[in-house]
């Protein structure tokens, strides 16, 4: 890959740049106060969960979106022209109806390029791809990492100074994906594509090692850069050598870092108390957490990375599992380790109901929003309360679709642990089946 020489110029900078959508709070913030600067001859990853405003940022520096602050300004090259930006995304885009080559074309058609001009590069492109053959073929007959190919086909063809790709490789299989990353990474370290940068967003730690010379990490609630993290190792990467291991361990080490920041602006789950934002995580993956954690070769403590592997999960999967058995005290995260409590090695080794009797336990000790729809439906004579009631009382705080989300979670975790009962046709809680 090439390496950023010293007469490299700036060719994208972000400044100050926060986003939110629908109603004002923490929840409808996405972006705070990004700064951001993109130079030539280096790929630059955006690494972050889903909701950390990785794809806004991307959005805003193509230009599709325009932030509610800040700016997003595109630096003329030597000769005063402004670099041109061409996007690759992730669920491919393509016209159904239209062949690879007409597809590839749809670019060059908007800039009004000559028919003769906008084939011969089109096919061009498509061969540096590698779907020479393939030129008449629609997308119903390609796989996904063909039709991603075309995607990228398309990308280039209009000859972009920068390329973002918006999670480029979380829709294909693991073989494909690494077959498309190492073309990709081929035609980046050769030249032989025009592009002078490359943006990726991507929530795979592994991807963003391998690729990249630049890694910003993107802290959530809201979004903003928590690290940056500059890739030293040598093109090609092997992920097995040490040096890879030990940046891929430090970077799980830094996300799973507990954010110092004001109550309820950030963290694991934004909100305090009852409004606490909560994932959605069954029971069925907490348990499987635990049970991976606790069997060899673990025994109770394993690293974020080694987990990831074993289990073939991505950040977004992981994460939020390994946070919820934190905020119910049946694990410990530190330094990219997941590490069991005692509570969740008895729970690993109990029968069902005794596990039943210890989420129970943990989930009303820790969980104020199970603690209050418990207290509620005790304190009534008929043991019986609407959910309206309670989500009400979160969208007082939270947005509807973050206050649905957390009255979900909760409800499940207390039906599983039979803290109380709940009629989905009634949308009510009760004792019906009480501990």
């Amino acid at each position: 890959m090439a390496t950023i020489a010293p007469t490299a110029r700036p060719l994208v900078k972000v400044r100050g740049v926060s986003h939110s959508y629908g109603r004002s709070g923490a929840t409808g913030q996405v972006l705070e106060n990004v700064d951001l600067t993109l130079d030539e001859y280096e790929i630059v990853g955006l690494l972050g969960r889903s909701g950390s405003g990785k794809s806004t940022l991307l959005r805003s520096i193509a230009g599709l979106i325009r932030p509610s602050e800040g700016e997003v300004v595109l630096l003329p090259d030597a000769s005063g022209r402004a670099p041109s930006v061409s996007m690759v995304f992730q669920t491919f885009a393509l016209f159904p109806w239209l062949t690879v080559l007409q597809n590839v074309e749809l670019g060059l058609e908007a800039q009004r390029v000559p028919p003769a001009e906008r084939r011969t590069r089109a096919l061009a492109a498509i061969d540096l791809i590698g779907l020479d053959g393939f030129e008449n073929a629609y997308p119903k007959e390609l796989s996904g990492g063909m039709r991603q190919r075309v995607g990228l086909a398309r990308a280039i063809v209009v000859n972009p100074s920068l390329l973002l790709m918006d999670e480029p490789f979380s829709a294909l299989d693991v073989l494909t994906a690494e077959t498309l990353r190492t073309d990709l990474l081929d035609l980046w370290s050769e030249g032989r594509m025009p592009i002078k940068s490359i943006l990726i967003v991507t929530h795979n730690i592994e991807e963003a090692v391998l690729m990249c010379d630049r890694i910003l990490v993107f802290s959530s609630n809201p979004g903003r850069v928590a690290a940056e993290i500059t890739v030293d190792l040598p093109q090609p990467r092997d992920r097995l050598d040490p040096p890879f291991r030990a940046l891929v361990d430090a970077i799980y080490a830094q996300m799973t870092a507990r954010p110092v920041a004001l109550p309820g602006k950030d963290g694991l789950f934004p909100g305090t108390g009852i409004t606490m934002s909560l994932p959605i995580v069954s029971t069925n993956a907490m348990a499987g957490l635990i049970e991976e954690v606790d069997a060899a070769p673990f025994n109770g403590n394993a690293s974020m990375a080694e987990l990831a592997d074993s289990l073939q999960l991505e950040i977004d999967e992981l994460f939020p599992i390994a946070e919820t058995l934190q905020l119910m005290r049946f694990a410990d995260l530190s330094g990219g380790d997941v590490k069991l409590t005692p509570a969740s090695r008895q729970y690993a080794n109990a029968d069902v109901d005794r596990r039943k009797a210890i989420f129970a336990q943990a989930l009303l000790a820790h969980v104020p929003l199970a603690q209050h729809i418990r207290r509620i439906l005790d304190d009534r004579s008929s043991h019986e309360a609407p959910a309206r009631r309670f989500r009400d009382e979160l969208e007082d705080h939270m947005s509807e679709d973050y206050a649905d989300q957390t009255l979900r979670a909760v409800t499940h975790w207390g039906r599983y642990a039979e803290v109380f009962a709940y009629d989905e046709d009634r949308d009510l809680f009760s004792l019906d089946n009480p501990m």
